[in-house]
């Protein structure tokens, strides 16, 4: 994919970590154009729009590929119009919105820790949003100090910006328990798993201490759906995901220098700490965003980056063909669970069972690198 990289000239000759990358320059600007990545971007570009289009046409009233099409561009029919745009179409959007969402969070995580095994949902920021997300759903119609605190987030604050709220609480508390062994990943990981199970259990309790219509809500959004979402959750996921898109060229410009070092980066005069926390910010704000309007989706924010990676041949997950990677993954598994499957399973389920193979992997994979 081509990154935009609004850097002067001095700075534009960097020796880039992978092949088959060219700069074209107007100015004091740069563009990197990589054609490995472009051509994988524009692949999984048109996948993204096949199981878009497959997830608007399959359902109860069935719609051929064409006719969708045809509906798109404004030609259908008013039945075909209220099933593609009022039934279908937010729920397909939506879709696309959180997997890329995801795995451009995962993306920034694991560049920025230099390790495949540092996502949102490993180091407990996924349960972090969760768990905020459930106190207010659950606890917002009871009384006292924690009923209306539960329903100020809820009605005023709103979902997106509670989940917001725990993730980037749940990130710090990690952070700060790591104390001076911030750079052991294993250490990481442990805090992370064991801050998980942590607010896994409050989220637990707090369904058991709720009414029944209240718990159940819950508890089928904590397996990660996309039944009955549609418009009104997309658009948080849409405005947070235009901001990083438009963001992605610095993002990467960074990510790329991280990538050598950060002794070779503080030379090149990139700012270590704050690059950091403004990528890990960003990190947190997609996965809480995500995560409040379609529950947590595990394992996109894990495996699609090293997808990504793999496909586009790059030393660290590039960011743009990550979140194409997530929207194809999250896109694809709801559109199997709606289709394919004898009942329709929540698509955290389906990526839960194709993300959990490839954990086990990488950390085999890691050990042995380890111990080598």
């Amino acid at each position: 994919m081509s990154r935009l990289l609004a850097e002067p000239r001095a700075r534009a000759h960097t020796t880039a970590p992978d092949l088959g990358i060219s700069a074209l320059r107007a100015g004091p600007w740069s563009v990197s154009f990589s054609l490995r990545r472009f051509l994988v971007g524009l692949v999984l570009v048109l996948l993204c729009v096949l199981t878009f289009t497959l997830g608007i046409a399959m359902g109860d009233y069935q719609l051929s590929v064409p006719q969708v099409l045809r509906t798109l561009a404004g030609g259908g029919s008013h039945i075909e119009e209220t099933v593609v745009f009022t039934w279908r179409m937010g729920r397909a959007v939506l879709g696309l919105l959180v997997g890329a969402a995801l795995a451009y969070a995962g993306a920034l995580t694991q560049s920025v820790a230099r390790n495949p095994l540092a996502s949102p949902d490993v180091l407990g920021i996924t349960s972090g949003a969760s768990t905020a997300a459930v106190f207010v759903i659950t606890a917002s119609g009871g009384t006292g100090v924690v009923g209306a605190v539960a329903g100020f987030g809820y009605n005023v604050l709103g979902v997106p910006v509670v989940a917001v709220i725990g993730a980037t609480l749940t990130a710090l508390a990690v952070w700060f328990v790591a104390g001076k062994d911030r750079d052991s990943m294993i250490r990481l990981v442990l805090i992370g798993v064991g801050i998980s199970m942590f607010l896994g259990a409050i989220s637990t309790w707090l369904m058991a201490t709720t009414n029944v219509d209240q718990a159940a809500t819950a508890k089928l959004w904590l397996t990660g759906s996309l039944n009955g979402r549609g418009w009104g959750e997309a658009w948080p996921v849409l405005a947070c995901v235009v901001v990083a898109v438009v963001f992605a060229g610095w993002l990467a410009f960074r990510l790329d220098a991280l990538a050598l070092g950060p002794d070779v980066a503080q030379v090149l005069g990139h700012g270590i700490r704050a690059a950091q926390a403004v990528q890990l910010l960003f990190g947190v704000v997609l996965v809480a965003v995500a995560v409040s309007a379609a529950g947590p989706v595990p394992f996109v924010a894990f495996v699609a980056p090293q997808i990504a990676q793999r496909l586009a041949g790059t030393p660290t997950p590039p960011l743009l063909c990550s979140a194409l990677s997530g929207a194809l993954l999250v896109s694809g598994a709801d559109l199997l669970a709606r289709t394919v499957l004898p009942w329709e399973l929540p698509v955290g389920i389906v990526t839960a069972f194709c993300g959990a193979p490839v954990l086990i992997y990488l950390v085999v994979k890691t050990n042995r690198k380890a111990s080598a």
